[in-house]
C-alpha cells in the first residue's frame, strides 16, 4: 500500500513532535516541511531526514504529492493556513486554537464540510489510554449520574518576569493566552470524558506581570533564558497569567477549573475530578497511567493502565502491557493513528463519526474561550454561543 504523504508547517516545539508521532504509524510518510525561512526549513529537514523543504507554505500546498497538512504554526497563522489548505484540497490537522475567534472557526468548519476534507484539531489529551477507558466507564454508567466536574491545569514556565515568548503577544497568540493555550485542553478533555457540553461560564482572569522583561534573543516555548539584566527590554502584557472559571454543562451539571502558567513546580499538571452518583474518578496528566476511583462504602481504588483491565471499547487505545507506562508522546501517536486510519480507510467526514477531535470540537473550544473573555469583561455569567 502506498503511504499517505504529509507536509508539516512549523518547526518549533510542536512540529517535530508531530513528525515523530506520524513516523511511528508506518503507513504515513513525512514528505516535506515548511518553516519561517528556507534556512530554517532546510535545517530541520536535514536534521530529521525529510526530503523536501519549503520557505513558503503556499508552495507546499501546490505539491500534488502531499495529501495532508499539519498546521503547527503560531496561533495567528492557524486560520489563514487552515483555510488555504482546505481550498487546496488537502486534509488538515491543526494545532489549537483552531482560529483567533469563533467567527473564523465557524468559517473553517463550514469550509471543511463543504469540501469534504478530513479535519482534526490536536486535542491529544483525550487520546491517553486511561482517558479513553474513563470515557467508556462514564458512558456505561459506572460512575452514576455525573453532577460535578472540577480541576485545574497548572504550569510554571512563565513564573518569572523575565519569562517571555510569542505567546504573550496578542498579535500572535490572540486575546486570550492561558485560557486559549491550556484552558482549552481542560475544557475539551472534561467535555469528552463526561459526554456533556459546557454551555455557560463565569470567569475571573488576572495578569501577574503587567510588564515583563523580554530578552533581546529569542526564547522558545518552555525554554529558559539566562541573559544579563541589560539584555532585556520592558514589554506591556495584557493577556492573563491565570484564571478561575465556573462552568455549567448542558444538563445542569456544575463545575469549575483554574488555569495558571505561574505556579511554581507545576510543569504540566492537567487534572480533573468527576463526581458521580455512584463513585468519583480523578486523573492527573503528570501521572497518566493512574486513575483514582473514589467510593463511599468500600475502599477507594487506583486503576493502573492495563489492557486486561480496560473496557472492550477502550482497549485498542493501549499498546503495551500493564506496567509499561504510556505517556504524552503515546497519546499524540494515538491522535495520529486515529486521524490517519480514518483517511486510510476512506471514511466520509460528513457521515462517519471520527474518534478524534475535529474542527467542530475546535469551534466549540473557540466559542468557550470567547465566552470566558466576555464573562471576565462583563463580570457575569455568559452563555456559550455556537453561531
Amino acid at each position: 500500500m502506498e503511504k499517505i504523504k504529509v507536509g508539516i508547517i512549523g518547526t518549533g516545539f510542536i512540529g517535530p513532535t508531530h513528525i515523530e508521532a506520524v513516523r511511528r504509524l508506518g503507513f504515513v510518510e513525512v514528505a516535506a516541511v515548511a518553516g519561517s525561512s528556507l534556512e530554517t526549513a532546510r535545517s530541520k529537514a536535514t536534521e530529521l531526514g525529510i526530503p523536501k523543504a519549503y520557505e513558503d507554505y503556499r508552495e507546499m500546498l501546490k505539491d500534488s504529492e502531499i495529501q495532508v497538512i499539519h498546521n503547527c504554526t503560531p496561533n495567528h497563522l492557524h486560520y489563514p493556513i487552515n483555510k488555504e489548505a482546505i481550498l487546496a484540497g488537502k486534509h488538515v490537522l491543526s494545532e489549537k486554537p483552531l482560529a483567533m475567534d469563533r467567527t473564523e472557526s465557524r468559517e473553517l468548519l463550514e469550509l471543511a464540510r463543504k469540501h469534504s476534507i478530513v479535519h482534526g484539531v490536536n486535542f491529544n489529551y483525550r487520546q491517553y489510554p486511561i482517558i479513553q477507558n474513563l470515557h467508556s466507564m462514564v458512558k456505561g454508567g459506572e460512575l452514576g449520574k455525573v453532577h460535578l466536574v472540577h480541576g485545574s491545569y497548572l504550569q510554571d514556565w512563565l513564573l518569572y518576569e523575565t519569562d517571555y515568548n510569542w505567546r504573550l503577544d496578542p498579535e500572535f497568540s490572540g486575546k486570550s493566552r492561558t485560557i486559549a493555550d491550556i484552558g482549552s485542553h481542560w475544557c475539551d478533555l472534561v467535555q469528552f470524558v463526561s459526554g456533556k457540553r459546557i454551555t455557560e461560564v463565569f470567569a475571573d482572569l488576572a495578569t501577574v506581570f503587567p510588564v515583563r522583561k523580554k530578552s533581546v534573543s529569542s526564547v522558545s516555548t518552555f525554554g529558559t533564558n539566562e541573559a544579563a539584566e541589560e539584555q532585556y527590554e520592558e514589554v506591556f502584557v495584557n493577556t492573563e497569567d491565570f484564571a478561575s472559571v465556573l462552568v455549567r454543562f448542558e444538563d445542569g451539571t456544575r463545575g469549575s477549573f483554574t488555569v495558571s502558567q505561574v505556579s511554581a513546580g507545576r510543569k504540566n499538571r492537567l487534572c480533573f475530578e468527576i463526581a458521580g452518583g455512584k463513585s468519583s474518578a480523578s486523573w492527573n496528566q503528570e501521572e497518566p497511567e493512574k486513575l483514582w476511583l473514589g467510593h463511599r462504602d468500600k475502599p477507594n481504588q487506583v486503576l493502573l493502565a492495563d489492557p486486561a483491565l480496560f473496557t472492550e471499547e477502550a482497549r485498542p487505545s493501549i499498546h503495551h502491557p500493564g506496567g509499561h507506562n504510556e505517556g504524552w508522546p503515546d497519546a499524540l501517536k494515538n491522535m495520529m493513528l486515529n486521524f490517519y486510519s480514518y483517511i486510510r480507510d476512506g471514511k466520509d467526514p460528513l457521515q462517519d463519526k471520527p474518534n478524534f477531535a475535529t474542527f467542530e470540537d475546535g469551534h466549540v473550544s473557540m466559542c468557550i474561550t470567547d465566552a470566558i473573555l466576555e464573562s471576565n469583561e462583563r463580570e457575569r455569567w455568559v452563555k456559550v454561543k455556537l453561531d
